[in-house]
């Protein structure tokens, strides 16, 4: 991982942390466990790090929850 998508990462776990009311860390555990990270997260980072903060909370929230990880 390059420093940028781990700026990005790290910026996503807390506007997560925020928007779904739990810590970091267990949003880190809820986007591993969905496999968003590796899967969707750093494979679309292209296109993911141009959007605004609100599209990125909503599309990853989605991508998480199709994938039956409640949050």
């Amino acid at each position: 991982m390059e420093k940028k998508e781990l700026v990005f990462v790290t910026f996503l776990l807390w506007e997560l942390s925020e928007a779904w009311g739990m810590s970091p860390s267990r949003v880190y555990q809820k986007l591993t466990e969905a496999c968003a990270l590796d899967d969707y997260i750093l494979r679309c980072y292209d296109v993911l790090h141009t959007q605004g903060s609100a599209y990125l909370v909503e599309d990853i929230t989605e991508y998480v929850r199709e994938r039956g990880v409640e949050i």
